[in-house]
């Protein structure tokens, strides 16, 4: 059986769907630490490129501006301390600014790719800006679920759907099955194993800028009770060391771990196995230079001080997905386009990703 370039893809993808859950079932914590620190800046850079080459997916030509604020506004907010401390000054902010600003973004991204008409579009975005209060009874959903799992792992799929759907290729929609299928066998496989346990450095590097995440989703997801610490008075620290205890010990704590590391694994390199077809590499050579220039440097940084190199790429790493909302839509569109028989050859769409 012959294949054709697209097909060949979409099973060297179904290969490093494999790869990843088989790595990620024996180092869960430290492979999502190494992909995240190597693959991600990378991706940051060269995805952040090509949507500017394809004007972010947008009706509108300044639409990336807004989105850019948001992410301007959201790192003023993540390091408000340290701003308010060099500038000698104290802001404040309500509780859900966070949750606000990716309302806005998230929601608005839906006017930005798909009206034109600036009346409403200008109407649009004010009733969002208007309602974002609503954004604290969801507080959770958009400021830890949709920046993290829901950008790497549920979006890649509808992405992956949507290629798939327009190239007709053959191994498309097996690879979108064998994403949705992963999950079974990273819970299944093992599931009392702990192969290798992680160190305390990495421990301390994951408990300082990740574990919020594995806590939310125990919590809110697989309604994980709260741990109750046997003390007179519990203090953060013990708390702290009883979630431990259940992130880095327990059957689900390590099965979820698992399924993150896979997440954020397969969401790099599906972007960067499909370079042939996305084309982020096609740009011009003094900006794919400026790329590798400022990812070596990240890397350098990351070697040197991990927490470092995260405070240094905090701003890229959360644009990219803020820039990636109108994409997200426009596959979304796509993908009901097809289901409910409108699609159109003359409808431009973003190339499989």
């Amino acid at each position: 059986m012959t294949l054709t370039s697209t097909e060949k893809i979409d099973v060297v993808n179904i290969g490093l769907m494999l790869i990843s859950c088989v790595v990620a079932i024996i180092l869960p914590f430290e492979l999502f630490l190494i992909v995240y620190a190597i693959l991600g800046p990378l991706h940051y850079l060269t995805e952040i490129s090509w949507l500017h080459d394809r004007k972010y997916f947008t009706k509108g030509k300044y639409d990336w501006l807004a989105l850019l604020i948001i992410g301007l506004l959201i790192t003023a907010f993540q390091f408000k301390e340290k701003i308010n401390e060099a500038l000698g000054i104290d802001i404040s902010y309500p509780d859900s600014f966070n949750s606000n600003l990716v309302y806005v973004g998230l929601l608005g991204s839906i006017v930005f790719a798909t009206v034109k008409n600036n009346f409403y579009r200008i109407a649009g975005l004010v009733l969002l800006i208007l309602t974002s209060g609503l954004s604290k009874h969801m507080f959770v959903f958009f400021t830890i679920f949709i920046p993290t799992l829901i950008h790497v792992y549920i979006f890649t799929g509808l992405f992956m759907l949507f290629g798939a759907l327009k190239s007709k290729s053959r191994f498309g929609i097996a690879s979108v099955i064998a994403l949705a299928l992963c999950p079974v066998l990273l819970f299944t496989v093992y599931p009392n194993t702990y192969f290798f346990a992680i160190t305390p450095e990495h421990k301390s590097i994951y408990n300082g800028f990740f574990k919020l995440l594995n806590i939310s989703t125990l919590v809110d997801i697989f309604h994980v009770s709260k741990p109750v610490v046997n003390a007179p008075v519990p203090t953060e620290q013990l708390v702290n060391n009883a979630w431990d205890g259940i992130l880095y010990h327990s059957q689900t704590g390590i099965m979820l771990m698992r399924f993150i590391s896979f997440a954020y694994t397969y969401h790099y390199l599906n972007w960067f196995s499909k370079t042939k077809v996305i084309q982020w590499h096609k740009v011009p050579k003094a900006r794919f230079a400026g790329v590798i220039v400022f990812w070596l440097i990240s890397l350098a940084i990351y070697m040197k001080d991990y927490a470092l190199g995260l405070q240094w790429l905090f701003f890229l790493s959360f644009l990219h997905v803020l820039l990636e909302f109108p994409l997200n839509v426009t596959s979304i569109v796509g993908i009901g386009k097809h289901f409910v028989g409108k699609g159109s050859k003359s409808t431009p769409v973003p190339k499989q990703a």
